[in-house]
């Protein structure tokens, strides 16, 4: 049995039924990250005593004869905006190079409450800043199925190191298509979350509005498995929702046909690579086959979409990074004499050029006499994208695109470039801005065999249903990360 390819209910059974331990499991884990990431970078810092610890405990729960929890032993890795307890979280910055948090996120309460053993923190770009993984404050991503591409950002890391057979499941942060992008260039599942659906406690802002937490896994069942681990209102999270959390893997397996899917014609248009029109056609029609009613509609406002994200989302990164001071946490400038120098110099040298690059392109939109033209008129748009996929919604129960216009670019390819890396984003900075659920699943692969995603959109709340057809097509397809590791 190789346990570094096992799913999340594998894993948990096989130490369930004795046929390894928790412990076991997780230095196999340790063992295949020291053999694989010295070329692929997925992880920034490992916990190996946290997660031996966690191990021992899901032993013991075994050797007294009880039921595991459900991701009893299963071996996961964090983002690194996602606040650890005793553990270094970085944000994949040099201005946290050293910081320790006293607290735990949330969502990592709440996986290790579910017996997941987390065995480190991933990379990232720098404050969740990019496309690529090439921001990362400390060293680049490299895609697991080809090391001369990236494995997509923000979440790069987590994207990669599930790809590479690293950790069974990650968690990772999704702003502005986070989550989905990297799980599109690596060829795994990456679901989304409804903004609300998953509490925001512990995990470092980046934009506050369109922030979310969610799960990166070889199976869309797995991603269920996670989601219902860490959803839920949470008291310390205002703004997490008080709706109920349904049992998505019961869920699963009720039947997909005469479900409505919207096709959107503004997510087939010019920069769409022909080999990613030709997958996602053919998953259309897979879908199509298992009784989905395919139905046109219309997202008018979907160009406006990028403009408008990076002015609502650098705006906000200008607000929340304005904590970074060198007064309390962050990294502190040496040598400095005056007080606005040592702010001036320890932002200066802590951050790196998107985080500086958005950091002005924010204030500039917020300060005074270009508020009202600029993030003003970005939230009214958003108003309106929102509106488009409200109507849409009411005559489907989802909508099918291509996650990412391309497959995986080249490492370097875009850095000089911002715009035509912010333009990889096209297709998935819409659901942030509506604050719908989505999902990317691998539906294919181009003629260098770099993967393919499918991205479905759903309704507020309903990951449900999402999921359920994101299972259906992996069920009739037998598409999963799992056969590739």
């Amino acid at each position: 049995m190789e346990v570094t390819a096992l799913t999340i209910e594998a894993a948990r059974n096989a130490v369930q039924e004795r046929k390894t331990t928790a412990i076991a499991m997780a230095e196999a884990h340790y063992s295949r990250i020291q053999k694989e990431d010295g070329q692929i970078g997925a992880f920034l810092t490992l916990s190996r005593e946290r997660a031996l610890q966690q191990a021992e405990r899901m032993d013991r729960i075994v050797a007294d004869g009880k039921p595991l929890p459900p991701l009893g032993g299963v071996p996961v890795g964090i983002k690194d905006v996602l606040s650890t307890r005793g553990v270094r979280t970085t944000a994949g910055s040099k201005i946290l190079d050293k910081y320790v948090p006293p607290y735990d996120c949330t969502a990592v309460a709440k996986l290790e409450t579910a017996g997941a053993v987390i065995l480190g923190k991933m990379n990232c770009d720098e404050f969740a800043m990019g496309s690529s993984n090439e921001n990362s404050g400390f060293h680049p991503v490299r895609n697991p199925r080809d090391l001369s591409r990236v494995p997509g950002g923000s979440s790069g890391g987590s994207a990669a190191a599930v790809a590479a057979g690293m950790a069974v499941a990650t968690l990772g942060s999704d702003t502005g298509g986070s989550i989905r992008q990297p799980a599109s260039f690596c060829g795994v599942v990456g679901l989304m979350p409804t903004y609300g659906r998953v509490s925001r406690y512990g995990l470092i802002a980046f934009a506050s509005s369109l922030d979310h937490i969610g799960p990166l896994t070889r199976t869309v069942k797995d991603a269920a498995i996670v989601l219902g681990a860490i959803a839920g209102r949470d008291p310390m999270d205002s703004t997490s929702a008080e709706v109920p959390v349904p049992d998505y893997v019961s869920q699963l397996d009720k039947p997909v046909s005469g479900l409505k899917l919207g096709v959107a014609k503004e997510y087939f248009g010019d920069g769409l690579d022909d080999e990613v029109r030709q997958a996602v056609e053919r998953a259309i029609d897979t879908l199509k086959s298992l009784g989905c009613e395919v139905v046109p509609v219309s997202l008018p406002h979907t160009s406006y979409a990028i403009p408008a994200y990076y002015l609502i989302a650098t705006a906000e990164a200008s607000s929340n990074l304005a904590r970074y001071d060198g007064v309390r946490y962050s990294l502190r400038a040496r040598g400095v004499k005056t007080l606005s120098e040592m702010y001036r110099r320890s932002r200066d040298e802590g951050f790196g050029t998107e985080v500086k690059r958005r950091i002005m392109l924010g204030t500039y939109a917020l300060s005074a006499g270009y508020y009202d033209a600029y993030y003003l008129k970005a939230q009214k748009v958003r108003t309106l994208l929102t509106r488009d996929f409200d109507e849409a919604f009411q005559k489907v129960d989802a909508i099918v695109t291509p996650t990412c216009p391309t497959a995986a670019f080249r490492l370097g390819e875009k850095s000089n470039d911002p715009l035509s890396m912010y333009l990889a984003d096209i297709y998935t900075v819409t659901a942030d801005l509506a604050g719908i659920p989505g999902i990317s699943i691998p539906c294919g692969q181009t003629r260098e065999k770099l993967p393919i995603g499918l991205q479905i959109l759903g309704k507020h709340f309903d990951e449900a249903t999402i999921l359920r057809i994101a299972h259906a097509y992996e069920q009739a397809t037998g598409r999963s990360q799992l056969a590739e590791v």
